[in-house]
């Protein structure tokens, strides 16, 4: 593949380098990895002390016994030699959907992440090869679908792919065998050595990966709906009282609440004149005066919704980055012992997602009813349902079902994925996480909430070109509308619309409106 942009090498002489910002540059080529000649003299080290305590007849995990309801099996030293490949490839038991190119690098670089602590006890060599597969882009075919017992299955994927099993994904993303890629590559297979496929095994590096993207991805949408929201505001002339600095809450109310102000031109609130007809307090653009005393409650509270929002997704990134600086290995090479940990659960991560999807899916259910109210004349002044010729032309009725649809579809993805206990492996294995069932909620969300937003904003757009622009929007609001009109089709007739939602979702994707900023809080993410 080739990378969109030069690629700069971050040479990293501590593990806490390599923080969440640093993955996701790996993950989109922005960057490569080279370790320091410090840190891999400190993995040796840690390499060498595993290799003297792994001595002895101690049963350890994973290494000398079984794993899950076979832990109580001791394996004898041919069977140790090799069970730490055949952990991988008989547990890659997934299959298609597979996660995009960006999420399987973002996978593989927390895994070489958390390979980084000493407690993990892998050669560099391990970690060498690690990066060897990014540098050439040889990416494993990895489930979206993670199945059960923390991250095994998605993680043998990757692990295979070492081994010059399993498969990696080609240019189109279709999954191809990995042995002739890696020749291609000028690559060698990597067996595992002791303890280091059990290692692979664990933890919640895709998880972590996940979420590290995820959470970019939402600030960005967050932004967008911060700029979309405040242009329907301007389209029905919606008092901005709920816009009083005062009214502030937290910090991220606060964010939220100076950007609607700024976009619709509003000055400082001392000393803000008032337009004729405003209503008494309100902060208004003059010569914009208000429709009503009071716009729509979907209007209203879109601000605070956007401010939990921004909590929740700061919440992911906290977790995120927890992960990546916690003891996920089990067993956990810690004080010359092999300890048992609970890192492989994700818990913490599951929840933060879960709370953020719900979030993100609120703020679907507002796009929507602030879209339906842009279709009614007594709202907006314009003709029924943005239609240019009532009647004859739906206008934007049947867009505002397609919102319907996907927010109603969302909802499916609202339930917690840590709810639901169900047992494996004979009982061993008997509360689940299920992680990357929260991160694929995420997702979904993330999308059907782009998807109204891009029905939100054609609406907007055809509403200016019923009635004109919409008044008080400053030069930067107005600038991301002009934007969404370059990528459609002159008019206001009836026309395959849904062409149009492709066109501006994908202005959404590209990063649409990336001029207008959220301030950022003090607070975590």
């Amino acid at each position: 593949m080739t990378p969109p942009t030069p690629i700069d090498a971050l040479v990293v002489a501590s593990a806490e380098q390599l923080d969440r910002s640093m993955i996701e540059r790996v993950a989109h080529r922005r960057t490569r990895i080279v370790l320091a000649p410090g840190l891999l003299a400190a993995l040796t080290a840690s390499r060498r002390a595993t290799l003297g305590d792994l001595g002895g007849d101690r049963p350890v995990y994973g290494v000398n016994t079984g794993m899950g309801a076979m832990a109580g099996v001791r394996l004898d030293p041919a069977a140790q030699a090799r069970q730490q490949n055949t952990l991988m490839v008989g547990r890659a038991v997934g299959s298609a959907p597979w996660l995009r190119r960006d999420q399987a690098r973002a996978l593989l670089a927390a895994r070489l992440r958390t390979f980084l602590h000493p407690a993990a006890g892998v050669s560099p060599d391990l970690c060498r090869h690690l990066i060897a597969l990014l540098d050439a882009d040889v990416i494993p075919a990895i489930p979206l679908r993670g199945g059960a017992a923390g991250e095994i299955i998605p993680l043998a994927h990757a692990g295979a792919v070492l081994l010059g099993a399993g498969q990696v994904l080609d240019a189109d993303g279709n999954a191809v065998d990995t042995a002739p890629e890696l020749a291609a590559a000028g690559l060698e297979p990597r067996p595992f050595e002791a303890k280091e496929g059990v290692a692979f095994l664990e933890g919640v590096p895709g998880l972590t990966g996940l979420a590290t993207l995820a959470a970019a991805a939402v600030r960005v949408l967050l932004r967008q709906i911060v700029v979309g929201s405040a242009a329907s505001h301007a389209v029905i002339r919606a008092s901005h009282d709920p816009m009083h600095p005062a009214l502030a809450d937290s910090e991220e109310l606060a964010a939220v609440l100076k950007t609607q102000r700024a976009l619709l031109g509003d000055d400082p609130p001392t000393g803000a004149s008032q337009a004729p007809g405003t209503p008494a307090g309100a902060l208004q653009t003059p010569g914009s005066p208000t429709r009503a005393l009071q716009a729509p409650v979907s209007f209203r509270v879109t601000a605070p919704a956007l401010a939990a929002a921004l909590r929740a997704v700061a919440a992911v990134e906290a977790s995120a980055d927890r992960a990546l600086n916690a003891v996920t290995d089990s067993p956990a090479h810690l004080d010359g012992r092999f300890v048992g940990t609970a890192g492989f659960a994700g818990t913490d991560l599951a929840t933060t997602l879960s709370a953020l999807t719900t979030a993100l899916i609120h703020l679907a259910e507002l796009g929507v009813a602030r879209l339906h109210r842009l279709l009614d004349p007594a709202v907006t002044g314009l003709p029924r349902q943005l239609s240019d010729s009532p009647g004859l032309h739906a206008g934007m009725v049947t867009v505002h079902k397609r919102a319907v649809g996907v927010t109603h579809r969302l909802r499916r993805f609202a339930t917690p994925a840590l709810i639901g206990t169900m047992e494996t492996s004979l009982g061993q294995e008997d509360v689940q996480s299920f992680g990357f069932e929260a991160a694929e909620c995420l997702g979904e969300a993330v999308a059907g909430l782009r998807d109204v937003l891009a029905c939100e904003l054609l609406a907007v757009h055809q509403a200016g070109q019923l009635g004109g622009p919409p008044e008080g929007l400053a030069a930067g609001a107005l600038t991301a509308l002009d934007e969404v009109a370059a990528a459609l089709p002159p008019g206001t007739a009836d026309r395959p619309f849904g062409r149009d939602l492709d066109r501006i979702v994908q202005l959404l994707e590209n990063g649409w409106a990336g001029r207008v900023r959220l301030p950022r809080t003090t607070g975590p993410g």
